[in-house]
């Protein structure tokens, strides 16, 4: 008789939860789904360090969510516009007011960028900082919290968040993102552990498929000049991509879709100050869904559905291809 790893890790997740102080870790079922897909940066930064999760404290976050680090690094992530957190769900219906275009012109920061411009040479002015933010939850305690808007007094509740505060506004926002319906082909799910994106993946796209993400050595002071080097490469296979972008929570929470009109691509960039990124590139090559007033058509003096349009990943968002 054979048993599969997956039944004897389960088995012993059960144990371990049941019986001893320790609550299995995400990064066992990860080697257990994925034995060969080396973790990117963009997760292992968002993991408790091993025995960091007793049965003990677990039970706190199911029960009040207190006290036990999940808020660590809240607002981390994205690129700011009108102070606030610019969300990286790029086909999501973003429709600017007047001063936030008027930010972005002063910022001058690259946010999209054609596909014919992706080669060796082009300058993008960009600027990488640490935003690994709010950590993983394993999968048993995050799903004992609710995440739906119709719990949206519940989950405030459980983390002391203020009614009509900033962070209840976040909160919300990021779950009507999560609730809203896809475009046309497009299949998503935002994923509140990495035992659910992991389950996701391979539902879409088997289990021999590689996790990458953008890295950088070390982080830039501030805005500045970068040059795609040589070495841009295609990733994957077209149809067989996913993308997961962090999204702003108490807890680690990615938007993952994949789309039929996605291609990733791997890009080395210089920036002017010596500091060699290796980043992750993302292209649409189909916006006729995207909202007519999206900023990208604004920033790109485009129509929808007219050009294949990209963007540079942030460190914090994980791109799964096909091997």
């Amino acid at each position: 008789m054979e048993f599969h790893l997956f039944h004897i890790i389960t088995f012993l997740m059960v144990v371990l939860v049941g019986t001893n102080a320790t609550v299995s870790p995400p990064q066992l079922y990860w080697k257990s789904m994925l034995p060969n897909s080396p973790m990117p940066k963009s997760i292992t930064n968002l993991l408790h360090p091993a025995g960091y999760w007793s049965k003990e404290k677990a039970r706190d976050v199911s029960n009040n969510g207190l006290d036990v680090g999940v808020r660590e690094g809240y607002e981390g992530g994205g690129i700011g516009l009108n102070d606030e957190k610019f969300p990286f769900i790029y086909f999501y219906p973003i429709i600017l007011n007047e001063s936030q275009i008027q930010l972005h012109d002063k910022q001058n920061v690259t946010l999209f960028f054609l596909k014919k411009d992706l080669h060796h040479g082009t300058k993008l002015n960009l600027q990488f900082t640490n935003n690994s933010g709010a950590k993983f939850l394993p999968k048993e305690v995050a799903n004992s919290i609710p995440f739906s808007s119709n719990k949206m007094e519940n989950i405030l509740n459980k983390f002391s968040i203020k009614e009509g505060s900033k962070e209840a506004e976040i909160v919300k926002r990021t779950i009507s993102e999560c609730e809203a319906n896809g475009i046309k082909g497009e299949e998503k799910l935002c994923i509140t552990s990495l035992e659910s994106m992991v389950d996701f993946t391979i539902s879409k796209l088997g289990n021999n498929v590689e996790a990458v993400s953008t890295e950088v050595d070390k982080n830039s002071n501030g805005l500045q000049q970068y040059v795609i080097a040589k070495g841009v490469n295609k990733l994957g296979e077209k149809n067989k991509t996913i993308v997961c972008h962090k999204e702003n929570y108490p807890y680690a929470v990615f938007y993952c879709h994949k789309t039929d009109s996605t291609e990733v691509y791997s890009v080395p960039l210089e920036g002017v100050d010596g500091n060699m990124v290796k980043t992750i590139a993302v292209c649409h090559t189909d916006t006729s869904e995207w909202n007519p007033k999206h900023l990208a058509f604004y920033v790109l003096k485009v129509q929808p559905g007219t050009v294949p349009i990209c963007h540079i990943l942030p460190q914090d968002h994980v791109v799964w291809v096909s091997n």
